[in-house]
């Protein structure tokens, strides 16, 4: 975002045993997963021991994944703190701005129907700049807002983004508009275009990403095209998908278990649809895991499950034994999940 000369909190990463930065600081841990100021790994030190804080961060296991880096950065001063994020509409074939007037931890708690929507493109930045500023209450702030959503754009479509979140957006107490954290998703597609990304892999074994908190349907498939697509059927019955989630293909019976936990907390599902194509990943030991699930969680909801692959012959023992059918493709699960 730097390259961009969108404004960001001057910062710098520490390994363990390098200098801490003094107070005031804000120290982040470097995961690959959302969350982490709930979990402790977001701290603000005005005072005492940077040293202590930092190991405490860097000991603090988040959703199974200890930190190896922590981001040092400035401490700003709040007057205000925004929700701002450009995505890709896959149904619009559009970029999409999305904002609220609450960010922080809690911004998914909001309604959909909340947020600010608009298209977005470079001749749009100034209306939709006008736009935002009246939605956020801050017409002071047209004009940057209108340059930032300009920066922004240019950002995502240079960096081949699919989204690019901005939680919070701050407004400190000198009136400037700073891009207090950040979250991209870049399409590894287009990384022949991009010699200059060579980013750490993330070691869990699955990418789960929210699309809608207030979902009535979660996914589960293996592969990240497979669950697009799992993702887009659902959506293409009138139904709203909850999640993205793609168990990879060197799932555990462990990491299926916690991604059974990650959707129970999503407070509407009704359904969980499972499109598992067994490759690398076993169908049999999906379908271990979701017996395993059933146990773990009493209230867990329908499941409309495809297995096909690897192992499936015996994945469809375990599951009828236990009287769950399996269904012979993804359209079969949906017809029997919105007419059944």
């Amino acid at each position: 975002m730097q390259q961009f000369a969108i404004p960001v909190p001057s910062s710098k990463t520490i390994q363990k045993g390098d200098t801490v930065p003094p107070v005031p600081i804000v120290l982040k841990s470097q995961v690959h997963s959302g969350g982490r100021g709930k979990l402790g790994g977001v701290r603000v030190v005005k005072s005492g021991d940077t040293i202590k804080v930092a190991k405490d961060i860097f000991s603090l296991e988040i959703k199974g994944e200890m930190p190896h880096t922590l981001l040092a950065e400035e401490l700003l001063d709040i007057a205000g703190e925004y929700y701002l994020s450009l995505l890709v509409n896959r149904s619009d074939a559009t970029i999409e701005v999305v904002a609220h007037k609450e960010g922080g931890i809690e911004v998914e708690s909001h309604s959909p129907n909340e947020f600010f929507r608009r298209e977005l493109t470079l001749e749009l930045s100034s209306v939709i700049g006008d736009n935002l500023a009246d939605y956020l209450e801050l017409p002071e702030q047209s004009f940057a807002l209108q340059e930032l959503l300009e920066k922004l754009y240019n950002c995502f479509v240079s960096s081949d983004a699919l989204l690019l979140e901005i939680n919070p957006l701050i407004l400190t107490s000198d009136n400037q508009l700073v891009a207090g954290d950040c979250k991209m998703t870049l399409d590894t597609a287009a990384s022949f275009r991009h010699p200059e990304w060579s980013f750490e892999q993330a070691p869990a074994s699955a990418n789960f990403v929210t699309l809608n908190h207030e979902g009535t349907v979660a996914t589960i498939a293996n592969g990240a095209g497979l669950a697009m697509a799992t993702v887009d059927a659902v959506e293409a019955t009138g139904l709203t998908p909850a999640n993205f989630l793609d168990i990879g293909g060197g799932a555990t019976v462990d990491g299926i278990i916690k991604s059974f936990k990650a959707i129970m907390e999503f407070p509407n599902i009704n359904a969980i649809v499972i499109n598992i194509f067994g490759g690398i990943v076993r169908c049999d030991d999906v379908a271990k895991a979701i017996l395993e699930a059933r146990q773990a969680f009493p209230d867990l909801p329908k499941l409309y499950i495809r297995l096909s692959g690897n192992k499936s012959d015996e994945a469809q023992k375990i599951l009828k034994g236990a009287g769950l059918s399996l269904y012979p493709d993804l359209s079969a699960c949906l017809q029997e999940l919105t007419h059944g």
